[in-house]
């Protein structure tokens, strides 16, 4: 009996050992195939870069590697390989046409933790005539000309979050405006993407904002090969599949009873949902699945990624009186002391989009994407071999002294519409085909969030707070961007 098992256990540490020896072997002929591209002394002959890039805000260490190495930076992952590529050619030549596809990272935010979890929606879809399906479907339904019908549940949940802050406005409580900008993006966009009401502006037991943040973060969890097998975070990994499971639940749910309101010739909302299920019946394309991935895919960028963009914004505000002062006064003279804004507007407060371009440029919430290169070709003078994965980042570009003079000053004139702009550098909803389809809605609701603040309230950052940029799949301020707030006085009158 023991001799048996002795024998089962040498056999299977024999097997441990010979696949340990291919793999170590697979790894070496990956070094010599990428090595003649610059890029740092790796940490581990296996781990690759790893350990630098899990330890800190990788885009910040990127940053430095590509200020050190140059345009075309080489980043080992255990077998896999990065190429960061911050070439303006290489973005225009690699984002804007239709034949590079995205690269394997897309297919593991498909499933989380053995959950399904974005699936195939458009944002992790790699076979393109199943995206391109799917984004002529949508596409109506985040059209500009179809938005503008939407700006009353904009005013409406910008309003709820108006009053709220009011009740705080006493110069003394400390506000959470990330949490708060978190509750009012997500109010919106149940709204008016599926006709939810979830008030979550003061129900403070709704269980969709932890469940999204979970969600997010697991996004960059899955960048470790180990945190599967980790046991200290066991308890996240349970807590996060509970969570996708009631997102797809939720999606679920709400897809099938707008589908029998449509059967039963209801009256319906015209939001996004309705648009995008008479899309899929056109196109009889209306695969659950397909549409459940595609909630979850606009549930978490609509909200979280506003919240964030807002964030960084009241926070470099607070930091600048003289830009804040200047985006105030234009305000005021556009909107004055009206409730609700109408949607031309929007497009007579310029400055006050020179300023949310200018937080894009430094915070991008979606910070980079990547692309497959299925042959070799050349990027400023450095060969890439086929098969390779492309990664490219409005963040790095964004802070780069050759695009950007002074790049960690925060000057919304770099956006003035007469000011010189360095193309292909700037990308936070990524560029091309493959853009994002909900960038307009979401410089909608960010201008009219922000208007209504800059009209109703002064605020001030509180002292103690971290400023730091923390990675939970999209670019967050750590400290969560507290602030003091008082209501606005302009010629005696209080806003209100």
């Amino acid at each position: 009996m023991w001799a048996l098992v002795f024998w089962i256990f040498a056999l299977l540490l024999s097997l441990a050992s010979v696949f340990f020896t291919l793999f170590c072997g697979y790894i070496f002929y990956i070094h010599v195939k990428y090595d003649h591209i610059p890029g740092p002394p790796r940490d581990s002959f296996i781990l690759g870069h790893y350990p630098t890039t899990a330890n800190d805000l990788v885009y910040d260490v990127l940053l430095e590697w590509v200020q050190k190495y140059g345009p075309v930076v080489r980043i080992n992952f255990l077998h896999n390989v990065m190429i960061l590529v911050v070439s303006p050619e290489a973005v225009k030549e690699f984002l804007m046409s239709p034949k590079y596809t995205k690269d394997w990272f897309y297919n593991r935010m498909s499933n989380l933790f053995g959950v399904r979890f974005l699936g195939k929606g458009l944002v992790t879809d790699r076979d393109y005539d199943h995206w391109h399906k799917q984004r002529r479907i949508m596409d109506p339904a985040f059209s500009r000309t179809y938005l503008t019908g939407l700006m009353a549940p904009f005013n409406e949940k910008a309003e709820d979050l108006m009053q709220r802050l009011s009740e705080m406005a006493d110069g003394k409580t400390e506000v959470g405006m990330l949490n708060m900008f978190c509750r009012v993006t997500l109010d919106v966009i149940s709204k008016v993407a599926f006709g939810m009401d979830l008030n979550s502006i003061d129900d403070d037991q709704t269980q969709f904002p932890r469940a999204i943040s979970l969600a997010m973060r697991g996004i960059v969890e899955i960048r470790n090969p180990f945190a599967r097998f980790s046991l200290g975070k066991q308890k996240y990994i349970k807590d996060t599949q509970e969570s996708l499971r009631f997102l797809r639940k939720t999606g679920r749910e709400c897809i099938e009873r707008r589908k029998k309101a449509i059967e039963d010739e209801e009256d319906i909302p015209l939001d996004i949902l309705t648009q995008i299920l008479k899309g899929a019946a056109q196109e009889d394309e209306c695969d659950m699945e397909d549409l459940i991935d595609n909630f979850v895919t606009f549930f978490l960028a609509g909200q979280e990624t506003t919240a964030n963009q807002l964030s960084f914004t009241v926070i470099e505000l607070a930091r600048n009186p003289d830009i804040l002062n200047r985006a105030q006064d234009e305000v005021d003279e556009v909107i004055g002391s009206k409730r609700d804004l109408e949607y031309e507007d929007l497009g007579k407060l310029q400055y006050l989009s020179q300023v949310l371009k200018e937080s894009l440029r430094l915070y991008p919430p979606g910070p980079g994407t990547s692309r497959a290169l299925e042959e070799e070709t050349v990027i400023e003078g450095v060969r890439i071999p086929a098969k390779s994965s492309l990664m490219f980042n409005t963040y790095v570009m964004g802070r780069m002294e050759q695009f950007y003079p002074d790049p960690l000053v925060f000057n919304p004139d770099r956006f003035h519409p007469d000011a010189p702009k360095p193309y292909f550098t700037y990308f936070p909803f990524s560029l091309g085909p493959r853009s994002c389809i909900g960038q307009v809605f979401a410089q909608m609701e960010a201008k009219v969030v922000l208007a209504k603040l800059l009209q109703r309230f002064e605020f001030e950052l509180v002292e103690g707070q971290s400023f730091e940029i923390y990675d939970t799949g999209s670019l967050r301020p750590m400290g969560g961007a507290i602030c003091r707030l008082r209501p606005r006085t302009i010629s005696g009158t209080t806003k209100k």
